[in-house]
């Protein structure tokens, strides 16, 4: 009866942890690495073939993003989640596949030119349908035996439409123990899905951190907010640019429009086009409307009750064909366009960018968490110009973004949900946060509930019927070659570092004094004025 650490520990993405139990070799989660990579992981210690079963807490794709590759590899277990959770899987990981194919093609097209050897994508479609075929979906709140020894039960995390938090119950022998794998826990009072379910008892807990040093801003008022972006973007002739996730985000925005659309807020433009500009999201609006029973929350619930479909409103435009995505840009209306991906680093987001970024009436609103490195993190911080499709484009839009929307609950939720075990469990693991929050956040468990909590790295592994650490483990930091660069490239290497460094220094200021927080931002200023010149 033993628990190992494989993904996400100290780190945010790639979500995978080992249980050996009652003679059953089972992942929980078995996510793709997104983003910055900064430790190695542990490989999972039996090959695929050998894996009996999968429970997947949700559809994220850095939770289930390597299920084909699983598969490809041998697997042919069963593959257990909610039954909105395998609906948007059947999208997403094909999605994904497709694009390692197409990825694969196009370094191949580079790779035959210069006489290099072929690139192998991870996984294909043939292999996302394989994982597909495995899967069994599951009711929220509904104990089901997994195997002889092992029940599970899966409880609304409020995190996606689909997501969960799983109950493991273990009987070997004489030992009974139950371990709670909270997911990703969904943020309070966020619209269409419910709030996060709460569990009361565990003997073990492994939980997730995103959020677990910072408190969210209020709660906005999103919809006065949003109306009032709106109005002042088509007053002023432009259109408004929203890069959202396919799945999730896109959905809360439609949520929001409809609303603002039925009440006539946005006065003198008619009843102003809305583009869906994303087959993936529109894929996934689907999926939602199909899952309104089992996942919405009581408002939404309503209007469906009242015959009001909470995600279609006149004025709608759903664009799948790549023709229609074109004529967009060539439509002088005022305009809302909702595109992936929400960071601006793919898809059909970086065209409307490239034909509204240059105008000064028009506005980019984000609406998700952008990361370091991307686009649109460098364009909230306040970009003159990005180099889209070879072409240099001066930024003249607004750059907006809507405040205090998470899908993640934040330190004081993250608190809520895990006070509510009662008696304590025995050990609380803490994942899923960068490596400094998943340190703190445990160290704030022990100081504050007096939970015996810690963060565990990748390879530490736990008996649970003993309730000892029976391997130790340290990080690896992963070696970045930068070697064999010409001086160009590796001074420009060392730029990048150096950008990287005051990215963690801007991050980790949020705890100085306003004085200190002027004079570093007056010296970034200096140093930009000094070289924009």
């Amino acid at each position: 009866m033993k628990i190992k650490f494989i993904g996400a520990a100290h780190e945010v993405t790639g979500s995978c942890s080992y249980l050996n139990a009652c003679g059953k070799n089972i992942l929980i989660d078995y996510g793709m690495e997104q983003g910055v990579d900064y430790y190695e992981n542990e490989k999972v210690p039996v090959a695929a073939s050998e894996i009996d079963y999968v429970l997947l807490t949700h559809a994220h794709i850095d939770h289930s993003g390597l299920l084909p590759l699983l598969f490809k590899e041998g697997f042919r277990g069963e593959i257990h989640s909610t039954q909105a959770a395998y609906s948007l899987c059947d999208i997403m990981l094909r999605d994904s596949a497709h694009i390692q194919e197409f990825e694969a093609e196009w370094k191949n097209r580079k790779a035959r030119r210069s006489g290099s050897g072929d690139f192998v994508p991870i996984y294909t479609m043939d292999d996302a349908v394989g994982a597909l075929g495995l899967f069994h979906p599951h009711k929220y709140e509904t104990k089901e035996i997994l195997c002889p020894g092992i029940e599970t039960r899966f409880i609304d995390a409020g995190h996606l439409l689909g997501s969960a938090s799983i109950e493991v119950f273990i009987k070997e022998d004489t030992v009974s123990k139950k371990f709670v794998f909270s997911g990703d826990i969904g943020n309070l009072n966020q619209p269409l899905l419910r709030d996060p379910q709460y569990i009361k008892e565990a003997d073990y807990v492994l939980m997730e951190c995103t959020y677990g040093d910072r408190i969210h801003k209020e709660v906005t008022n999103y919809i006065e907010v949003l109306t009032d972006i709106i109005q002042d973007t088509f007053d002023r002739g432009g259109n408004l640019i929203i890069p959202s996730f396919a799945v999730g985000r896109t959905q809360e925005m439609l949520y929001f429009l409809r609303k603002i659309k039925a009440d006539n807020l946005v006065k003198g433009h008619g009843s102003f086009p809305v583009y869906v500009d994303s087959p993936l999201a529109i894929e996934a609006t689907t999926i939602f409307n199909k899952n309104s029973n089992s996942c919405f929350d009581p408002q939404a619930l309503e209007l469906i009750n009242k015959g009001i479909n909470p995600l279609i409103f006149d004025g709608l435009k759903l664009t799948i064909s790549t023709e229609e995505s074109k004529a967009i840009n060539f439509d002088p209306e005022p305009k809302i366009i909702i595109s992936a991906s929400g960071m601006c680093e793919a898809g059909r987001i970086r065209h409307h960018l490239k034909h509204n970024l240059w105008r000064e009436d028009s506005t980019v609103l984000f609406v998700g968490y952008q990361a370091q490195n991307t686009l649109g993190r460098a364009l909230l911080n306040g970009a003159k110009s990005v180099r889209l499709f070879g072409e240099e484009i001066k930024v003249r839009a607004q750059i907006k973004e809507l405040p205090g929307i998470s899908a993640h609950a934040d330190q004081n939720g993250l608190i809520e949900w895990i006070s509510n075990f009662s008696p304590k469990p025995i050990k609380v693991f803490v994942n899923h946060g960068e490596s400094e929050v998943c340190d703190s956040f445990a160290e704030k468990l022990k100081s504050s509930l007096n939970l015996d909590a810690v963060a565990p790295f990748s390879g530490m592994e736990y008996d649970l019927a003993t309730n000892t650490c029976t391997h130790e483990s340290h990080p690896v930091l992963i070696q970045k070659k930068i070697d064999r660069l010409s001086p160009a490239a590796s001074a420009f290497a060392r730029l990048k570092t150096a950008l990287d460094r005051l990215a963690s220094l801007i991050d980790i200021s949020s705890g100085r004094t306003n004085k200190d927080l002027a004079r570093l931002t007056d010296q970034i200023n200096s140093m930009c004025d000094k070289w924009e010149k």
